[in-house]
């Protein structure tokens, strides 16, 4: 079984929704059975590198709302996240780019270090307030999950993995995701949003149960 799991990096949600997937998981019958890869998505594929702006400044300017009510939007996301055993310090979060950070996961996949290069991209983006569009940052984190940082900062000046991501957005685009995290087993079920990781484990259940006669 593959499960395909299309996130951004910078995403409250998707890091959420991460650790219910893992939940689930852990309560699946057949969990050494099943394949989970990380597709990438972008929140905002427009947000120049460099030029990370507070993530409640840009809540307040996306939806128009007040800095006060920016703030009890990530309050509410964080004491969810708290519930799935996440510290997030959104006050410290910061926009970026997450192109490059994609392009990373994908090197990692091909070491078998993808979830790993996932979970600490996101633990960077919103618990440590790091800008993950940030070369030098980038490598950092991947030496921590057991990347070389050589061959790491050689694909990302490189421009390598490029078209692995823009594949995975032309890939979202058609099946018509625009909210992630979303979920895709083998590309026949499929649901979106932080479900909670009942609803994720009967997902994986209807998708195994045989079909019926």
């Amino acid at each position: 079984m593959k499960v395909e799991v299309w996130s951004d990096v910078v995403c409250p949600w998707c890091y959420i929704g991460k650790r219910r997937l893992e939940k689930a998981l852990a309560s699946y019958e057949h969990a050494d059975e099943v394949e989970v890869v990380w597709r990438s998505f972008q929140l905002d594929p427009t947000q120049r590198r460099g030029e990370n702006l507070p993530t409640s400044q840009m809540l307040a300017s996306k939806y128009g709302v007040s800095p006060a009510e920016a703030t009890a939007m990530n309050d509410r996301v964080t004491a969810l996240a708290a519930e799935e055993g996440l510290a997030y310090r959104l006050d410290l979060a910061v926009t970026a780019n997450t192109l490059d950070a994609h392009r990373l996961i994908h090197f990692a996949a091909t070491r078998g270090l993808a979830d790993g290069t996932q979970d600490r991209l996101l633990r960077a983006a919103l618990v440590d307030g790091a800008a993950i569009d940030d070369p030098d940052t980038l490598v950092r984190l991947a030496t921590e999950v057991g990347l070389p940082a050589d061959a790491t900062r050689e694909a990302l000046d490189g421009g390598a993995y490029t078209e692995d991501v823009q594949a995975d957005l032309e890939q979202a685009r058609a099946l018509g995701i625009r909210g992630v995290p979303f979920y895709a087993v083998d590309r026949t079920y499929g649901v979106s949003g932080a479900q909670p990781a009942e609803t994720l484990l009967d997902l994986l259940r209807r998708a195994s149960a045989p079909a019926a006669l």
